[in-house]
């Protein structure tokens, strides 16, 4: 069979399954099984598949039908231009995410502007709940001289986000702590006066459970998904948390949803220059506020 007669029938098979994106899942099962990018599928329509690489194909679009998200099929998702390694100990890095990144970056060049300095100078960042290791290794990969940290309660996620660490050369640059949120951190001393305090937390409530993805509920970790009865549960420990571990003026930054991005300004409300920004759908999708000066 031709690869671009298998493509196509892979195609028709995931629509009548009714796997969303088709095509997307249909190109990225067999880029996986030729161990080849995009540009060969389509300068290549007429290569013949061997019988083994017919098979390997039509195991991994079988376990796709099934629900099993592709990324944890290929082990490996895209994040601000970075291959990560993913399994299902681990969320699967999302684009909304890369916003957090995105404001990280924005705030530390402001904050250089108006200090004379390069914007990773010195600063200290933290990344809670750190799964894959997408935004440490994201915010590391574009401040080389910033001091990263990353937590996580989950022993296994660790793994993933240090193996991930391993593969972009990154391992010296992120500290990387076993704990529950910022409590992993109790190695490195109670006053971490850190700049950033960055993550993506559970925010989805258990109400909302019927209105997730069936693929994320069924194979996705659940604790990296629902926090709780109302989806604030995570941030509520968080937010004070974030207070202590932060400098005067220090940043937190973390994803949000829509359903719940008023009562997180509300939970923000001793904080200064709150907001919530919005992702490129227009749902409200990042909280971000600054520490007091005189909080402390």
């Amino acid at each position: 069979m031709q690869l671009r007669a298998a493509l196509n029938s892979a195609i028709q098979l995931l629509t009548l399954q009714n796997v969303p994106s088709p095509r997307m899942n249909a190109e990225l099962l067999i880029m996986f099984t030729l161990d080849c990018d995009r540009a060969y599928l389509y300068a290549h329509p007429e290569r013949e598949l061997t019988a083994d690489e017919i098979s390997r194909y039509n195991d991994a679009l079988a376990r796709r039908i099934t629900g099993i998200p592709a990324q944890y099929i290929t082990g490996h998702q895209e994040f601000w231009g970075l291959d990560l390694i993913v399994s299902p100990a681990v969320l699967i890095p999302r684009p909304e995410t890369e916003h957090v990144v995105e404001t990280v970056l924005e705030l530390a060049t402001n904050n250089s502007q108006s200090t004379s300095q390069k914007s990773d100078t010195l600063l200290r960042i933290v990344d809670v709940g750190t799964g894959s290791g997408a935004i440490a290794l994201s915010l590391a990969n574009e401040l080389p001289s910033a001091e990263i940290h990353a937590t996580d309660i989950s022993p296994e996620a660790l793994e993933v986000a240090k193996a991930n660490a391993a593969r972009h050369d990154l391992s010296s640059r992120i500290h990387f702590h076993h704990g529950d949120l910022l409590a992993g951190l109790s190695d490195i001393g109670p006053a971490a006066d850190f700049d950033f305090v960055a993550s993506n937390p559970p925010y989805v409530g258990e109400s909302e459970e019927d209105q997730v993805q069936l693929d994320v509920r069924k194979f996705e970790p659940r604790n990296a998904v629902f926090a709780g009865p109302t989806g604030l549960e995570v941030i509520e420990r968080l937010i004070p948390q974030a207070e202590k571990a932060l400098r005067p003026e220090g940043w937190l930054v973390f994803e949000i949803s829509g359903t719940i991005a008023d009562r997180v300004q509300q939970l923000l409300s001793t904080w200064d220059e709150v907001s919530i920004r919005k992702d490129l759908q227009g749902i409200a999708r990042v909280a971000v506020a600054r520490k007091r000066e005189a909080s402390r």
